[in-house]
């Protein structure tokens, strides 16, 4: 199989730590949404990371159910989620905290650097940052509230916070404070020393502003 995107999308990153963790085979290729477009374009034409090509040449998409499919026909019945009713909401929760808080950056970003700055919308982009702010706090707080769903071995709701995190931090940095969501900064800090997450580590050009 082949996984296809560049690591410095957290939803690319979040797919090959997770097969890495499950042991699902795969290669990584780094190909870009934007400076490699026709690439990507004859391998996928909708042009959406990640990518995976299945080793018959059928094309995936999004995150969430590559890894739903990976789990249910690749991993000799691994899962990264539990089998306990009120845990599993949770986790659910988790993820879909951290996959709203890097869509909200990921529109943010896109609004001030690929838009010219006489198009951007002001009260588009409050809107959207007001939503990545609560998607942040609502994450930190479960992590304050419920350490035991990221001390332990490595679960889909760990490694989409920490991979999120991650992103913002990179980028969005001045936008969302580290001093307010300890939790979730020192969960990254852990995480990123673990092998999975040394193995893919969140390299490539990110979102670059129009030249002038």
């Amino acid at each position: 199989m082949r996984l296809i995107g560049m690591l410095d999308s957290p939803y690319v990153r979040r797919v090959a730590i997770s097969l890495e963790v499950l042991g699902v085979p795969f290669v990584h290729e780094s190909v870009s949404v934007f400076s490699t477009f026709a690439t990507f374009q004859a391998l996928n034409p909708v042009v959406k990371a990640p990518t995976l090509i299945c080793d018959d040449g059928t094309v995936l998409m999004d995150s969430s159910l590559i890894l739903q499919f990976a789990e249910a026909a690749l991993s000799n019945d691994r899962s990264l989620w539990t089998g306990e009713q009120i845990q599993l909401q949770h986790e659910f929760r988790v993820v879909g905290l951290a996959m709203a808080a890097c869509e909200k950056a990921v529109q943010a970003l896109y609004e001030t650097n690929l838009r010219p700055a006489d198009k951007q919308h002001e009260p588009w982009l409050t809107r959207v940052r007001g939503q990545l702010h609560a998607a942040c706090k609502a994450l930190e707080q479960e992590v304050q509230q419920r350490p035991h769903l990221f001390n332990g071995a490595l679960n889909h709701g760990s490694i989409a916070a920490a991979i999120a995190w991650q992103f913002i931090q990179s980028l969005l940095a001045d936008l969302v404070s580290a001093a307010q969501h300890p939790g979730l900064a020192a969960l990254s800090e852990r995480l990123e020393q673990h092998p999975a997450f040394l193995k893919y580590p969140p390299t490539g050009p990110g979102v670059q502003a129009p030249p002038t």
